[in-house]
């Protein structure tokens, strides 16, 4: 038994397949296959059921999976302790969201690969709620407000909101003045939404009603152009739109709060140097004063600003 066996048993489990897990690892499927025998046989229990839609874990599997992915991530810490200070090796699997991932992130992930050439990076752009430890990835990039979470988060910057609305619907409905005005509007919405506001010192919280809900900033961004409803947005996702007058800002009177960007990764003592290194370039682009907070083990984020 050997490392690269445990890696690809950890990535056909997460992938749930050999083809996809081969895909990922950059190796041929008949290479997955001859390494999972290989571990399978020197263990002496199967791990995986194989089907013609792909491969699932046995009981034997699911409890073994937990242990490889621990002896994996031990494994490139190690090998990060051992290398000299500049190279980065291996592979870094990184989660981020989908309305911000491709325009914000993704440039500095690309920077990353050109200064670490021996350095595979796996993006995943996302603004489903991913599992790290089960989908096996190294860390996220996530935005919004920190709750209660085992998972591990550094903050590397913030990121401003504002309330918008076509001028179509203006026109038809009004715009609040108020947060407690908020309640006889259409919004446009994430499921289950609170939104908050600044008043003065304080911070007023209101809990949205809409039609409209979507899991994805981008296609909240489309149902306010198309005048469905109010918007509670990251900036940067419509400060075109305003710059061109097809939203106008409302309620400017009640600014929303600042939300954080952070790197999130599963609980561990020793996160890789692929990690930190990431987590520095993202302080160097996006961080503010925020950024220097330092590390908390309270990581599960509300993404609503997402």
């Amino acid at each position: 038994m050997d490392i690269e066996e445990l890696r690809t048993f950890v990535e056909v489990a997460d992938a749930s397949g050999v083809t996809h897990a081969a895909r990922r690892l950059g190796v041929s499927k008949s290479l997955v296959s001859r390494r999972l025998a290989r571990l399978e046989q020197f263990l002496g229990v199967q791990l995986l059921a194989r089907t013609t839609r792909g491969a699932s874990l046995t009981e034997a599997g699911a409890t073994f999976r937990e242990h490889a992915a621990k002896i994996c991530n031990e494994f490139d810490v190690a090998r990060d302790a051992t290398l000299p200070s500049g190279d980065l090796r291996g592979r870094l699997r990184v989660a981020a969201p989908l309305s911000f991932g491709p325009t914000h992130f993704a440039p500095v992930l690309s920077q990353m690969a050109r200064s670490h050439p021996q350095l595979q990076i796996l993006s995943s752009y996302t603004d489903r709620f991913v599992d790290l430890v089960g989908e096996g990835f190294d860390c996220a990039i996530r935005l919004g407000h920190l709750q209660d979470s085992v998972l591990v988060a550094k903050r590397v910057g913030s990121i401003f909101g504002i309330l918008v609305a076509s001028p179509e619907y203006i026109d038809a409905h009004g715009a609040p003045l108020t947060p407690g005005e908020i309640a006889n509007h259409q919004v446009v919405m994430r499921d289950d939404e609170r939104w908050q506001f600044m008043d003065g010192d304080g911070i007023v919280t209101v809990r949205p009603q809409g039609r409209f809900v979507a899991d994805s900033g981008i296609s909240l961004v489309s149902a306010a152009l198309d005048g469905i409803g109010i918007g509670y947005l990251p900036e940067p996702l419509v400060a075109a739109h305003i710059s061109s007058g097809t939203l106008v800002p409302i309620m400017t009177r009640y600014p929303i709060p600042p939300a954080g960007i952070f790197v999130v990764r599963p609980p561990g003592q020793h996160p890789s140097r692929k990690v930190r290194i990431l987590t520095e370039m993202l302080i160097e682009r996006f961080g503010t004063a925020s950024a220097k907070d330092g590390t908390t083990t309270i990581g599960k984020l509300d993404e609503r600003s997402a």
